[in-house]
C-alpha cells in the first residue's frame, strides 16, 4: 500500500469528524444528487444561489463549490460574490466548468470566474479542461468529446495547475490529479458511471467536502476522486444489472458506507512522473 492511499483514507474519518459545511452554487439538474452525496460522505450541504446571501453563506462555509452546468446571469453574479467572500477568508473554492467550450456565454463565464476568483481546485472532463487551458477542444454539450483523447492529459493538468496555482482534476477512464509539482493517476471507477447524469458534479461535491476537511487541496481532491471511483465499482457490483436508476442510488449508498478499509483495499492510485 502506498502512502498516498493511506493519506486519502485518513481523510474519510476527518470529514466525518469535522462535518464541513459545503456551500454549492450548482446546476438544477444535479443539485439533489450533489446534496445527497455531500451528506453521504459526512459533510453538510447548503445550496444558496441568491445574490442577497451568497457571500454571507460562503463566509461561514468550509468550502465553496461553483458549478456552471445550468448558467444564467443571476447565478453568475452570485458565484462571483461567493467566490470573492471565500477568497477573503481562505476558504477553498472548487470550480466545475461544466460544458466549457460549448458556447460563447459559457466560455466567457468560465474566463470571468477564473480571472476574478482564485480557485483551489478545477475539476472537469478532458474537453472542459482543454477549453479552460486555452487549448482546442471538441466538447459535446456537457460531455467529453470522443475527439479529445487523454493523450498528454497529465501534462495538460500539470501546466494548468502551475499556471493557475491550484489543483487540476481531469476525470475520465483514468483520473488525473495535479498541483503542478505532484501528479497522481487513479484507475478506479466503472463505465456505468457515464449512464447517469451527475456523477461528475457529485465528484466535485466530494472534492468540496474533503477539501473542506483536509486543509490540503491535493490530498482532498485525490481522496474525493478515489472515493467516487471505488463507489462506482461497488455500485456496479450491487446494482449494475438493475438499471441506471438503481445504479445511481447504489453510488450514493456506496459513498455513505465508504471507510478507510474499503479505500485501502480497493484504491488504485499512484503518483506519476
Amino acid at each position: 500500500m502506498n502512502d498516498l492511499i493511506s493519506e486519502c483514507a485518513a481523510l474519510l474519518e476527518k470529514v466525518k469528524q469535522k462535518k464541513p459545511l459545503v456551500h454549492h452554487i450548482t446546476n438544477y439538474v444535479t443539485v439533489n444528487d450533489c446534496a445527497n452525496i455531500t451528506l453521504a460522505i459526512g459533510a453538510s450541504p447548503v445550496m444558496a444561489d441568491a445574490i442577497e446571501e451568497a457571500a454571507d453563506i460562503a463566509a461561514i462555509a468550509s468550502a465553496v463549490v461553483l458549478n456552471i452546468g445550468t448558467l444564467n446571469n443571476r447565478t453568475v453574479e452570485s458565484m462571483l460574490a461567493a467566490g470573492g467572500s471565500a477568497n477573503e477568508r481562505g476558504i477553498p473554492v472548487i470550480f466545475d466548468p461544466v460544458g466549457a467550450g460549448a458556447s460563447a456565454f459559457r466560455n466567457e463565464t468560465a474566463r470571468r470566474l477564473l480571472s476574478e476568483v482564485r480557485m483551489d481546485v478545477i475539476r472537469g472532463n478532458i474537453s472542459e479542461i482543454r477549453s479552460v487551458a486555452g487549448l482546442s477542444s471538441n466538447t459535446k454539450g456537457v460531455d467529453a468529446s470522443e475527439a479529445d483523447t487523454f493523450e498528454n492529459a497529465a501534462q495538460i493538468a500539470r501546466e494548468l495547475a502551475s499556471k493557475r496555482g491550484c489543483v487540476v482534476v481531469i476525470t475520465g477512464a483514468v483520473d488525473i490529479i495535479s498541483d503542478g509539482a505532484r501528479t497522481a493517476e487513479i484507475r478506479n471507477g466503472h463505465s456505468d458511471m457515464s449512464r447517469v447524469t451527475g456523477t461528475g458534479c457529485m465528484c466535485t461535491s466530494l472534492i468540496g467536502s474533503l477539501c473542506g476537511a483536509a486543509g490540503d487541496a491535493f490530498h482532498g481532491a485525490a481522496a474525493a476522486v478515489l472515493c467516487m471511483g471505488v463507489a462506482g465499482e461497488l455500485a456496479h457490483e450491487k446494482a449494475g444489472a438493475d438499471g441506471s436508476g438503481s445504479f445511481r442510488n447504489a453510488v450514493i449508498d456506496a459513498v455513505s458506507g465508504m471507510d478507510a478499509d474499503i479505500l485501502k483495499a480497493r484504491g488504485k492510485i499512484d503518483e506519476i512522473s
